[in-house]
Formats: structure tokens, C-alpha cells, sequence
């Protein structure tokens, strides 16, 4: 599976076109399989996290980005099932509250960092501030921006600003050990309007629909340029992007699950040891104890 994650992934501000990644890819795994394989990641995913946490020595920040149906919470619920809650943190971001619109539109994202020794996962990112407000710019009027007075104001200069902002944020991050994993769950427009299908029809899952959706979805073509200049814009290789093929959920569950791991395995990440002193005290605290 490593090199076909190599595949998926953008390290550079080389242009990118999704349309040359098949969405629907599997490579050569097969659906009756990949419920042992990924419990198999999950598990691998929990020990490493294990080593994180006790070593409280860096941390991992995932972002999930995708247009609606492409699956995102049931990757996090899959691929995260096996770690220990006390080290993780998931965070949601939604439309800003108007304390969040009064502060730069990174403030909101840096107060939900994980801390050292922990994964956050963010559902949705600060990427939504060069995404949802490009393709609908009147929304960054909510900001107050001095000098910015209606979306013609915002030129390809306030947009290449921005991506610097976003390029900078993630530097900062790496440089104070932060690994960062950005995911674009790649969905096909069939796909999503068989999925909205299938939430109209089932009632347990009415809620997930609403009428909004439809009319984002008339801007698909939007919304990709957007992603394909985002991606372009900011994949870097200490904070890389990864096209995920998200026509099949278990096939995109693997594919996440497998770049976790082997950004984790990356991070050399061990056990900390005892002091000398302290350790040599064991076998007596044991003898101690067994003698009780």
C-alpha cells in the first residue's frame, strides 16, 4: 500500500487536475478483505498512539476536506475507532460565530491544536477559508478586513496573501512538532448524488440532508477549481496533501489508515524510559508487592 499512497500524495505547487484521479480506485484490494486490513491499521494505529502519548513528544494534526457525502465522519469513526479518546481530540468546524468573525480566520484553528502527544483531527479546516469563501465570496465581507469594502475587492493578490497566511500557519506548526496530514476525500459528482439519494430515502439519515446541499452542489465545478488551486497552492512537503479516491468508502478508509500509520511510524516515535535510578528500583517495588 505504500506506493500506491505515494500516488495520492502532493508535496509541491505542482498545477494539479483532479480530473486524472480516478475516484473510484481500489488498486488491486478487494471489498471481502478490507475489513481485516483495516482492523489490522486501526490496531497498528493504536499502538503508535499509545507511544505518542506516553512520550508527550510532538503531535499529529489530520485534516479532512471534502465536497458533502464524500464521507468524512464515517473515516474518522473507521479509521480512529481504536485509539484511546484520552489522546485524541476531534474537532468540527462549522459556520464562524461572530466572536470568531472578529479575529483572523486562523484564530478559530490554532485555539483547537492538539497538544503535544496527542492527534487532533480536524473535520473541516481553515482550508474553508480558500475554498466555501471562494466559491462564494460575499462571505469573507462577514470578516471586517480593512480595505476589503465587497467581493470585488478580492483580488488574486488577497488570494495568494492568503494561501501564504495558511503556507506560514503550517510552517510555524512543523517547526514546533506538529506532523500535519492534509486529506481531500476525492468524490465523484455521480457518486455524491447517489449517496444524497440513498440519505432522502433512509429517515435515519434524513438529517444529514438539506436543501443547501442541492444548491452547492450546482457549483461543483466551482468548488473543484477552488480545491485544485488550494491543493496547488499549499502542499508543501512538511505538510502535504492527499487526493483520496472516496467512491469507495472501505477502499478510502484503507488508503487513510495507511498514510496515519506511516506518518506515525515516521515520527520515530518510543516508549520513554525510566531513570536509571528508578528503574533499577523495580524489581524490589515488585518484590514488595508480590511479598504483600
Amino acid at each position: 500500500m505504500q506506493n500506491i499512497t505515494k500516488n495520492f500524495k502532493i508535496t509541491d505547487n505542482n498545477k494539479v487536475s483532479l480530473k486524472k484521479y480516478d475516484t473510484s480506485f481500489t488498486a488491486d484490494y478487494k471489498k471481502d478483505d478490507a475489513e481485516a486490513i483495516l482492523a489490522d491499521l486501526v490496531a497498528q494505529t493504536a499502538d503508535l498512539q499509545n507511544q505518542l502519548y506516553a512520550s508527550n513528544q510532538g503531535s499529529l494534526l489530520v485534516i479532512f476536506q471534502a465536497m458533502d457525502a464524500a464521507g468524512k465522519d464515517s473515516a474518522i469513526k473507521h479509521t480512529m475507532s481504536g485509539v484511546n479518546p484520552q489522546g485524541c481530540q476531534v474537532f468540527s468546524f462549522k459556520q464562524p460565530s461572530t466572536e470568531e468573525y472578529d479575529h483572523d480566520f486562523l484564530w478559530r484553528h490554532y485555539k483547537a491544536l492538539p497538544e503535544r502527544g496527542r492527534i487532533g483531527i480536524h473535520n473541516r479546516s481553515h482550508y474553508e477559508n480558500v475554498l466555501v469563501t471562494k466559491v462564494h465570496p460575499e462571505y469573507v465581507m462577514n470578516e471586517n478586513i480593512p480595505g476589503i469594502n465587497s467581493p470585488k475587492d478580492l483580488d488574486k493578490d488577497f488570494w495568494k496573501r492568503r494561501y501564504e497566511s495558511i503556507r506560514n500557519f503550517e510552517q510555524h506548526l512543523t517547526n514546533s512538532g506538529t506532523v500535519i496530514i492534509k486529506f481531500f476525500l476525492h468524490l465523484s459528482k455521480d457518486e455524491q448524488k447517489e449517496r444524497f439519494l440513498k440519505r432522502i430515502e433512509d429517515t435515519s439519515k434524513n438529517w444529514k440532508f438539506s436543501a443547501a446541499d442541492l444548491e452547492e452542489r450546482k457549483l461543483w465545478k466551482q468548488y473543484m477549481e477552488a480545491y485544485e488551486e488550494a491543493i496547488e497552492a499549499t502542499a508543501t512537503p512538511n505538510a502535504p496533501w492527499y487526493i483520496i479516491p472516496a467512491d469507495k468508502k472501505w477502499f478510502s478508509r484503507i488508503a487513510i489508515s495507511t498514510v496515519i500509520v506511516e506518518m506515525l511510524k515516521g515520527m520515530k516515535l518510543k516508549y520513554p524510559k525510566l531513570p536509571e535510578e528508578e528503574a533499577g528500583q523495580l524489581e524490589e517495588i515488585k518484590r514488595m508487592l508480590e511479598e504483600e
